[in-house]
């Protein structure tokens, strides 16, 4: 079962590069952020015409989150237990779904930037983990052989190896002490990050701003993550961060992260 998660920024602007990507990555179930769109604007017809199952939440033109399968799409799920909102009114954002494929369940989660840490985004992107923490936790102690796995953009980097240079991120988010701890509380909540074993670093990025060349100069973050339940994650066989798919017209700012899962 080949499991594959990408920010594709705005799935609108591409829909044929992930229709293309579709057709030759033999992608069983893709889990997708940052649509930047409404439900009734998503273009459904690149999943239907390839026999892709898909499900989506988007409320408006930014965040959004959907999750294409070809095996199956059962018991969909948006948000999460006592997700956090955002804001004057504390607005639910459109930043996590998941359903069962394949005797899985798949979850695509946005998780929020943060900006910097002394904004209000980054208390809410601290409580957004630490909730998603507890939903996994959960999971596990109702069910500790379910096969679940955290997919897509957790906007940490949780190793100094995951960017460029550290001195460019001094005093600067997805690096912070408190973020890196919110990450590794899921990981001692019993997950395992079932890429970075077929991938190890340094160097190995997942996300390049398209501002000041930082693709062309090898100048990433690795951001991008499956984080698998026990059950899952010790079936894991093969991974890789599809890099090609940042080149080119139309490119996402991110890459696809795959892993080949023997269930």
């Amino acid at each position: 079962m080949r499991i594959a998660t990408w920010n594709v920024n705005s799935i609108r602007a591409r829909a044929e590069r992930i229709g293309a990507w579709l057709d030759r990555s033999d992608a069983d179930v893709l889990a997708i952020q940052e649509l930047k769109c409404k439900d009734s604007q998503f273009p459904h017809e690149i999943f239907d015409e390839r026999g892709y199952e898909v499900a989506f939440h988007g409320l408006d033109q930014w965040n959004g989150v959907a999750i294409a399968s070809r095996i199956g799409l059962d018991d969909v799920e948006i948000g999460f237990d006592e997700m956090p909102g955002f804001g004057k009114e504390s607005a639910v954002e459109a930043r996590a779904i998941s359903a069962v494929a394949g005797g899985v369940r798949v979850y695509s989660l946005y998780v929020p930037n943060g900006r910097e840490v002394d904004h209000p985004h980054y208390t809410y992107k601290l409580e957004w983990l630490e909730k998603l923490r507890a939903v996994a936790a959960a999971r596990l102690a109702a069910d500790g052989d379910e096969r679940f796995v955290l997919t897509g953009d957790f906007n940490v980097a949780p190793l100094d190896e995951d960017v460029w240079d550290m001195e460019a991120f001094d005093g600067a988010t997805h690096v912070s002490d408190r973020e890196r701890a919110a990450f590794q509380a899921l990981v001692d909540a019993g997950l395992t990050e079932t890429s970075r074993p077929f991938t190890p670093g340094p160097g190995v990025y997942t996300f390049w701003d398209y501002q000041r060349l930082r693709f062309p100069k090898k100048e990433g973050m690795r951001i991008d993550f499956q984080l698998a339940s026990p059950a899952l994650s010790q079936t894991a066989t093969a991974a890789m961060i599809d890099r090609e798919e940042r080149k080119g017209k139309g490119a996402s700012d991110h890459a696809p992260v795959i892993v080949d899962y023997d269930v």
